[in-house]
Order: structure tokens, then C-alpha cells, then sequence
């Protein structure tokens, strides 16, 4: 029997999430905190965290509770209240706080953090570097782009057998659904040396690739000196007033000297610089002067006060403050084939670390001052700049004209919109990927203003909460002519289904594709892989239609993943 879920919280991931489970036959009610139009499911509505809620949508008997909504400290009520009712519940948890997640994760028995920011950035990192990435899957200790190939009547694909994809180790076979009716699986295709046919989908993953972070020195040496041009506009103060300071002392050396014969020039710089700051000294220069010189002296001492105290109190505020900061900032802006991020969210600072994993030169633009993830990417030497990125002298700043792409991430999707239409004026070639949380909508956005991607994290996430409700820890997934795949890793135990058949006879059976196994001395892959035998202890990497998932529950329903 398929296990009962409870999906609480039916903002735009959650909703998404519970259609995706009653679309794939699973006994699922939703829980949500007012009256949803047009709803094809069963939805109880009430205090999210009351107990009596959680009782009518059936908490005791329940296997697997979904916290899907963004409210992360009424996440955290409802998980309490949850087990105190149904202390076995597994729970999967939305929450971008990685550092409580995971210890939640080591204290609670049966919960799962996940972050619909997390699940999302990988994609819009793909994206912003040219793939046309539907998904995300774990291999090889690397996020790989999922993507689809529809073999239309011009693919270069057409008519190649798919035997030759099997082996190449850059790029993993996921999902295979031919236009035609036989239902075949991917395995047993690639057996029969079955061909690509026009209207074939194909599902592949693909191993990012890595660029080059190093610079010639001669670049950074360049880089210096282009940042001396940002000085203009965070520290022009301060030169102006360091210029104004040295000529007032130039000035009084120079009247010393000329007015008080057999005085050395360093004796009446000395003795300026001295007066003019308040420390004093060779007070003998001006002991036996003229009455004239020592009322210049006395307008001086006034001058250099006011002169000194203007300069430290402009220099402070440019060290201690903001602006060498962002005169820093400015100074770091990269010149050419950069990336830009427009808004600091959850999903931008995600992303962002991410591209700079991948080597890419990252520069962000927020307008928050007090942003709360500034610091985080300036450990990670990005530079950021401050101001409203649907402004076009901001975007200048960025040099747009020279970036590879431009992300506009910020939490309102019309925001968005205008700097996406803001950075194509300005900068027609480059690429624009667009965040818009309403998936309806995006879809729209991309067909009538033609951007290379607009993306929304609730459509891409969801399909990850809806697999990890199923069972397991999931590696990847992704859906197909509305069937929702799965990756995972499954541990093989003596009463494993799968014990002792050889992979090529699993596979067929239970219509999943093998990637590869983790055996105790190596990793098995290609040929070799559908060769091999299954045994105990071996760790088997696979993609299979989350519908199907119930064979592998029949034993050990929620000890199929291997984190």
C-alpha cells in the first residue's frame, strides 16, 4: 500500500507538490490556511499547527509529512506538533538555514531538510551558463544539468543507435520515452542496438564543466589600474582634502622661508606640519619673527585646524564606514565574460556560489546595504555593487556590455522583468535569465520577450519534494510527458529485491536504469555494468519512474538512499 502524505503549507511550491503526487496515484491530503479555488484535491483548512488540523488530515496514520511552506519558524512549530502526535512521521522539512537543517537531520529520526532555493540554484547556474538545464542530478561528488533532446526531423541525433551514448562516461543516460507505443525501456534498447526515431525523447545528464578561476598576472595587473578609475567616485573626498591639507602646509613653509632669512626649509616644513596638526615643534622659527608673521602663524594654527580635523574626520568615515568598502567592490568589477546577479536572496547568493565553484567571475548588484548575505559572498571575494539594478547607470557599472549573461533573481517578479528588459537595451547580445515565481506566468514571459530562460524555483523544486516523499534521499529528478523520474542510491541488503540478479535482469523487470555501482574496491560502469551481478553491501546508483518506487519499498521502504 502507497504511503498517506500530508503536504502543509499550499503556497506555490506546496500546491505544486500535492498535484504532483496525486498526479502520480499517491493517497495525499494538503493542509492549508484558507479556501483554495479550484483545488482536484483533498485539502483540510485550518491553524496549520493546531493539532486538531493536523488530526482531520490524518497526522497518526500518516507516513510522510511535507513542511512545504516558506514560513521557516512555523515550519519548525508544525514538525513539533507533528511528533508529538505521530512520533515515526517521517518529515521532509522546507528550510534554507543549512546549518539547522543539518542538525535537525543528526537529531531527528526520519526528517529531511530540503531548500527550494537550493534545488533551484543549480539550475538557474546552468542556465546562466548556456545549458539547457531542466534538472539537477548528484554524481560523482558533482551537480550535473539534466536536459532533454526531443529527436525532431533535423537532429543531429536522428537514426543513431543509442548504444553509443551507453559508454561515454561525460554524459549519463537517464530516461528514454519513444514516440512509438512500445513502452521500451532504456535498457533493454540499448540491448537490442534500437535506434533514435523521429519524436524519441531522450533525458541525459551531463558532467559540468569546470573553468579555469587563474589569471595572467599581466590581467590583474591591468585590473589594478582599472580599479584606480572607481577612486573617483567613492574617494574623491578624501583626495580633495589630502590636497587642500598639503598645500596649506606647503603654503606656511614657503612664507617661513622666504620671510625669516637663514631658516633651513626642512626647519619651516617641520615646524608647519607641527603647528598645523597640534603636535608642536622648532618653536624657535617663529620665537623672534615679526609681529606679522606671528599673526599668520595664529591664522594658520586656526586654518590647520580646521583643515586637519575635516581630513581625519573624512578619513575615518572612508576606512571605518562604507566607502572603501565599496571603493573595493568597484576596484574588483571584472572587465569581460563575467556574470551578473541582480538580488541577493536565497536563490541569487545559491546561485552565485555555485557559478564561482564552476570558475566563473561573479559580480552582484543589491540595493539592501544591510543585506544579510553581503558577507557570505565577500568571503567568497565577489564583488558587489549597490543600487537598483533596473537602473541602467547600474548596470553600466557591472559593464553589461561585456557580460557573458545577466540573472535577474530578486524576490518580485516585475523587478525582475524590468531589468531583464533594461540589460537586452542596453546589452542585446547578452544572455538574460529571469527568475518568475508564478510558473504560468514564466512560461508567457518566455514566449512573448524571447529570453534565453526565465525560471521558476516552485516548478523546479517541487518535483524533488514530491520524490523525496516517495522514499529515500533523492539524488535527482526531473519529469517527462508528466511522469515524474527519480534518481537514487540504493543500498543492496540481503533481502533487497534486487540481491543476486544480475543488473541487465533488474533493470528490465523493474524498468529503472542502472548508472553505475559502488562496490567495495571499484566503480562499475558502461557494458560492464549491465554485466554485473548485484550483490550485498554494493551501492546501486539508478533513475526509475517515481510511480514504481513502491518496489523498492516492499523490504526497506526508507532505506533505499545512501547520503
Amino acid at each position: 500500500m502507497k504511503p498517506r502524505i500530508i503536504v502543509c503549507g499550499l503556497d506555490r511550491t506546496g500546491y505544486k507538490v500535492l498535484s504532483l503526487l496525486k498526479q502520480q496515484g499517491c493517497f495525499v491530503i494538503g493542509i492549508h490556511d484558507r479556501p483554495i479555488h479550484h483545488a482536484d484535491a483533498e485539502i483540510v483548512i485550518g491553524d496549520l499547527a493546531a493539532a486538531e488540523t493536523l488530526i482531520a488530515a490524518g497526522i497518526r496514520d500518516a507516513q510522510t509529512l511535507i513542511l512545504a511552506g516558506a514560513d521557516e519558524t512555523r515550519n519548525l512549530t508544525i514538525l513539533m506538533q507533528a511528533r508529538v502526535l505521530n512520533p515515526h512521521v517521517r518529515i521532509i522539512n522546507r528550510l534554507f538555514n543549512s546549518s539547522l537543517g543539518v542538525r535537525l537531520d543528526l537529531t531527528l529520526p526520519n526528517h529531511l531538510t530540503m531548500s527550494v532555493a537550493a534545488l533551484a540554484a543549480p539550475v538557474f547556474a546552468f542556465s546562466a551558463m548556456g545549458n539547457r538545464a531542466i534538472g539537477q542530478l548528484r554524481l560523482f561528488t558533482q551537480t550535473w544539468p539534466i536536459h532533454e533532446e526531443y529527436i525532431g526531423d533535423r537532429h543531429a541525433w536522428l537514426g543513431k543507435p543509442l548504444s553509443e551514448f551507453w559508454e561515454d562516461r561525460s554524459r549519463m543516460l537517464i530516461y528514454y520515452l519513444p514516440s512509438d507505443e512500445s513502452k521500451v525501456d532504456l535498457v533493454s534498447a540499448v540491448l537490442d542496438g534500437r535506434t533514435l526515431q523521429l519524436g524519441d525523447r531522450l533525458l541525459l545528464g551531463t558532467q559540468p564543466n569546470v573553468r579555469n578561476a587563474s589569471r595572467p598576472i599581466l590581467q590583474k595587473i591591468a585590473k589594478i589600474f582599472m580599479g584606480a578609475r572607481q577612486f573617483h567616485e567613492h574617494g574623491q573626498e578624501v583626495l580633495f582634502t589630502a590636497i587642500a591639507l598639503l598645500l596649506t602646509i606647503f603654503s606656511a613653509t614657503l612664507v617661513y622661508t622666504s620671510l625669516q632669512i637663514g631658516i633651513p626649509f626642512v626647519d619651516a616644513l617641520y615646524f608647519s606640519v607641527g603647528m598645523i596638526t597640534g603636535a608642536g615643534g622648532n618653536e624657535q622659527v617663529v620665537e623672534h619673527a615679526t609681529d606679522n608673521l606671528k599673526v599668520f602663524t595664529i591664522i594658520m594654527m586656526l586654518i590647520g585646524t580646521t583643515a586637519i580635523g575635516i581630513f581625519y574626520a573624512i578619513l575615518n568615515d572612508f576606512i571605518l564606514g562604507s566607502r572603501l568598502r565599496n571603493f573595493w567592490d568597484a576596484a574588483r568589477v571584472p572587465q569581460h565574460n563575467h556574470i551578473i546577479i541582480c538580488g541577493l536572496g536565497s536563490v541569487g547568493v545559491q546561485t552565485a556560489l555555485q557559478l564561482v565553484s564552476y570558475g566563473y567571475e561573479v559580480i552582484a548588484i543589491e540595493r539592501d546595504l544591510n543585506n544579510r548575505f553581503l558577507d557570505t559572498l565577500r568571503s567568497q571575494k565577489i564583488p558587489v555593487i549597490h543600487g537598483d539594478a533596473s537602473l541602467p547607470t547600474t548596470l553600466k557599472a557591472a559593464n553589461l556590455d561585456k557580460a557573458e549573461c545577466l540573472l535577474a533573481v530578486t524576490s518580485n517578479d516585475t523587478e525582475n522583468l524590468e531589468i531583464a528588459l533594461n540589460a537586452k537595451g542596453i546589452a542585446p547580445n547578452c544572455r538574460v535569465v529571469v527568475r518568475y515565481d508564478d510558473p504560468y506566468h514564466a512560461r508567457m514571459a518566455q514566449e512573448v520577450f524571447e529570453f534565453e530562460a526565465v525560471l521558476s524555483p516552485p516548478e523546479i523544486a517541487a518535483p524533488a519534494f514530491a520524490a523525496s516523499a516517495l522514499g529515500g534521499r533523492i539524488l535527482g529528478n526531473g519529469i517527462v510527458a508528466d511522469s515524474l523520474w527519480v534518481a537514487i542510491a540504493t543500498m543492496i541488503t540481503p533481502n533487497h529485491p534486487f540481491c543476486g540478479k544480475p543488473v541487465r535482469e533488474a533493470s528490465t523487470t523493474a524498468d529503472f536504469v542502472p548508472l553505475y555501482i559502488e562496490t567495495a574496491s571499484q566503480t562499475i560502469h558502461g557494458w560492464n555494468l549491465l554485466e554485473a551481478s548485484l550483490n550485498a553491501g554494493d551501492i546501486l546508483y539508478l533513475t526509475i519512474p517515481a510511480a514504481k518506487l513502491e518496489q523498492l519499498w516492499r523490504v526497506t521502504p526508507f532505506q533505499v538512499a545512501v547520503s
